[in-house]
């Protein structure tokens, strides 16, 4: 089969022809259809996680037709339309028993902990409990864009956050987490507040249903967040990852507000400052969301479908998995708006 390679970190990926992966006893092979470009695929590709063994397929959200079936494999069959969180979980540690299987203990990602959907098949195990059925209205393209970026967004606005009508929501970043989490907010009925560098972002934030904008290049941004909010927001989410944006995420909430940690900061980053004299003083909650557990995707596609969300508006652009070696390699250069999907192999 065809896949992106690298073989060093920071190295350029080629494609290549590799063994097409055989299913585990509880595991399918799937036939990927389309899967999104997203930063943290950049982040594996640049050396941050230590999950990843070179050489190495990346790719993390996706969606396909599965191929082939183990034979312990007992909800699924060959033909039926998938998808899977990023976090596929081991459904026996104790944070599985609890229904986490985002947070679980002995956890598997395509594209980080194994080769992953930068192909045209990609393995995936423990499917009973992992993966996702697709809804025969729902194209292959708009299902790969709710792998990693739309559901992570919507454990975060929804689980994390609790978001409810009328409260003031803060988005700090508008790539395709930041969109999807002001889809996510206006959907229940928040008043939104993005924030970015770029116009063209800002302009399709508003599209989607920011109530204002703020260019963070030229703004105090926590000052201009609490003018508009009139104190300053109920909830605020660094969608970046970034020293800055988490910094001026917690510094924008009002009292007793709610701080979520979305964008990944990783490498020197991973330490970064944090304004704990207005956490300890206004009593702020921080909160990590790390993706989604499949059990919580009805709710989200049930959304989708009746049509209070349309993720496939996020959707930039489409490219070949041969456009992807270089485009994987220029995430961080945040030149595309939306999510950017590879869907011809």
């Amino acid at each position: 089969m065809k896949a992106i390679v690298y073989h060093s970190f920071q190295s350029i990926p080629s494609i290549e022809d590799v063994r097409e992966p055989d299913p585990k006893p509880d595991g399918v092979i799937i036939q990927v259809k389309a899967t999104g470009l997203c930063r943290s695929d950049w982040h594996g590709w640049m050396g941050h996680d230590e999950d990843i063994v070179l050489p190495h397929v990346p790719g993390h959200e996706f969606s396909g037709i599965i191929q082939a079936v183990g034979t312990e494999v007992k909800n699924w069959k060959i033909g039926d339309r998938v998808t899977v969180p990023f976090v596929a979980g081991c459904g026996k540690c104790p944070e599985c028993a609890s229904g986490n299987h985002q947070v679980c203990d002995d956890q598997s990602q395509p594209g980080f902990t194994h080769w992953g959907s930068f192909a045209e098949y990609v393995s995936i195990d423990r499917v009973d409990i992992n993966l996702v059925e697709l809804p025969v209205t729902m194209n292959f393209q708009t299902a790969a864009s709710l792998g990693c970026r739309f559901a992570t967004s919507f454990r975060a606005v929804v689980d994390q956050g609790k978001v409810t009508g009328g409260q003031w929501v803060a988005i700090h970043g508008c790539g395709g987490v930041g969109l999807s989490a002001i889809m996510i907010a206006n959907a229940l009925g928040a008043q939104v507040i993005a924030i970015d560098i770029d116009k063209e972002k800002l302009e399709l934030a508003r599209k989607i249903g920011a109530v204002a904008t703020i260019d963070a290049s030229n703004s105090n941004v926590a000052e201009v967040v609490r003018e508009i909010s009139k104190g300053g927001v109920h909830v605020s989410i660094d969608a970046l990852g970034n020293p800055q944006t988490l910094f001026n995420s917690v510094s924008c909430l009002r009292k007793r507000g709610k701080h979520i940690q979305v964008g990944l900061l990783l490498g020197n980053q991973k330490n970064s400052a944090v304004p704990m004299n207005l956490v300890l003083s206004n009593e702020l909650e921080i909160l990590g969301s790390h993706g989604m557990q499949s059990h919580r995707y009805p709710e989200m596609i049930q959304m989708i479908t009746a049509g209070r969300m349309n993720p496939e508006l996020l959707i930039g652009r489409s490219i070949t998995l041969e456009d992807a070696a270089t485009a994987l390699m220029e995430m961080n250069k945040f030149h595309d708006t939306g999510v950017t999907i590879i869907d011809q192999f």
